[in-house]
């Protein structure tokens, strides 16, 4: 049997806001959609902003992994959100962060900020929100 250290067995398993949006970017990072679609509530409202290529409110855990996850993986190379801080209040968690990716078709790089807005009830994310500079995602992506 392999015995799983205390601390990442409590990591999780937690229901803290701040732990499942963790948990989101980590399972985003080996690309393990199951893992992701763990972490969202089955009527999530899931937000990516107007004027960003996928803009538009994607529902169930289903919807996001295909109508984003998948959609980035198949568009970029490498798409990466590095979660640099986080605010949280109480089931409000706010995500300062950085988008990374080379764009297949134009080969273009990208690195932009941005911000993730998560409401997380019952150790699930219920909504999330995008905030970006959608210009310089829209020139990675521009021949």
């Amino acid at each position: 049997m392999i015995e799983v250290p205390r601390a990442q067995a409590a990591f999780a398993e937690s229901d803290a806001p701040a732990d499942v949006v963790r948990r989101l970017y980590l399972a985003s990072a080996r690309g393990d959609l199951g893992a992701l679609r763990a972490t969202l509530a089955d009527d999530v409202e899931w937000t990516e902003m107007a004027g960003f290529p996928l803009a538009g409110t994607y529902r169930t855990p289903k919807g996001v992994t295909g109508g984003v996850m998948e959609r980035l993986a198949a568009d970029w190379e490498g798409w990466t959100v590095h979660d640099d801080r986080y605010v949280v209040q109480g089931e409000d968690v706010v995500v300062l962060g950085r988008y990374t990716a080379v764009h297949k078709a134009t080969r273009r790089p990208l690195a932009v900020r941005v911000v993730h807005h998560f409401t997380v009830r019952g150790g699930r994310i219920v909504r999330f929100e995008q905030f970006t500079d959608t210009a310089l995602v829209r020139d990675a992506m521009t021949p």
